[in-house]
């Protein structure tokens, strides 16, 4: 593989930031998904380097706690041989009452090329750019979107069916508070799939069904169509009442059982963005099963952050 990966069309990145795949083009991923592809092949060599953003510093800016995201990031960066400094909002200014501008804006001055963010607030991630000369990489805001790892699942899927045309895909729990069901609506939708969200009434929002998607109350009846289904975590930490009952019946109505598994097709896969909540969302047979590809989820994620901080990098400011 040679330092920057070649596209296989001529589809140039133009964008110095990533905040959400609603307002990508479907060029624009399948750029990304066809970079990722090359640097997939980067992680099973003995040394996992590349030259690629030599020189250049990415700054992790996390107010929320994440694992697999921000290390994600982390091994992203180090593989393509970018210097890194992590901040956290424990260690920010930000606790002493500095404003998040601020806060960036000093990063800024210390000649990073790029910042990854989280955030607590939806539209956090764009305030931010619009405020700043270097790029920034949504990591998740509030509840609006997550894309990379709606880039990562859309990769994953593609990489296990082939293609996304006519994939049927089914996003299954709380979809209010999912970032994650956000963006992979928006990128499924603009390469074909058809996206299916099921859940409690109360977790699905109000005329989703004007996106696009089609409407489930009913996982028992829908799931045996289904070519993917993508498990959501119940985000009990962003929920401020009563959405169901009980955990108890929420397994019993939307968790994916290995009873249930033998409602839905042979060759379904499938996801969960994780954490998981064994038993809840997912049973452990299930979660660890020859049909689940959520490991697969997270080698693919540091292949795909890596398009994005190739690009993002080194566009033209």
């Amino acid at each position: 593989m040679t330092d920057t990966p070649k596209a296989k069309t001529e589809f140039r990145w133009t964008r110095k930031d990533l905040l959400s795949v609603e307002e990508l083009s479907r060029e624009e991923i399948e750029l990304i998904l066809q970079t990722a592809e090359s640097f997939k092949e980067v992680s099973s060599r003995e040394v996992k380097k590349v030259p690629a953003l030599r020189g250049k510093t990415v700054a992790n800016l996390f107010f929320e706690s994440s694992t697999r995201t921000r290390t994600s990031f982390e091994l992203a960066a180090k593989r393509l041989s970018a210097d890194l400094v992590n901040f956290s909002s424990s260690a920010s200014s930000t606790s002493k009452g500095e404003s998040l501008s601020d806060t960036a804006k000093n990063i800024e001055a210390m000649n990073v090329d790029t910042i990854v963010m989280r955030h607590s607030s939806s539209g956090s991630a764009e305030y931010l750019a619009k405020k700043l000369k270097v790029g920034v990489i949504n990591a998740g805001d509030g509840i609006h979107e997550h894309p990379t790892q709606g880039l990562l699942d859309i990769f994953t899927i593609r990489e296990k069916k082939k293609s996304l045309e006519g994939v049927r895909v089914c996003l299954v729990g709380d979809i209010l508070h999912s970032r994650v069901a956000r963006s992979n609506i928006w990128g499924l939708l603009k390469l074909g799939a058809k996206v299916t969200v099921c859940g409690p009434p109360t977790l699905i929002p109000a005329k989703i069904e004007q996106l696009g998607v089609e409407v489930s109350y009913d996982l028992d009846k829908v799931i045996k169509d289904q070519d993917v289904l993508n498990i959501l975590r119940i985000q009990l930490e962003r929920q401020k009442g009563a959405f169901f009952p009980s955990i108890r019946e929420y397994a019993a109505e939307y968790g994916i059982s290995k009873e249930r598994m033998l409602k839905a097709k042979k060759d379904v896969i499938i996801m969960h963005p994780g954490p998981i909540n064994r038993g809840v969302e997912l049973a452990a047979e299930v979660a660890d099963g020859p049909q689940s590809v959520i490991l697969d989820q997270v080698t693919n994620g540091v292949a795909v952050r890596m398009a994005v901080l190739f690009h993002t990098t080194m566009v033209e400011r």
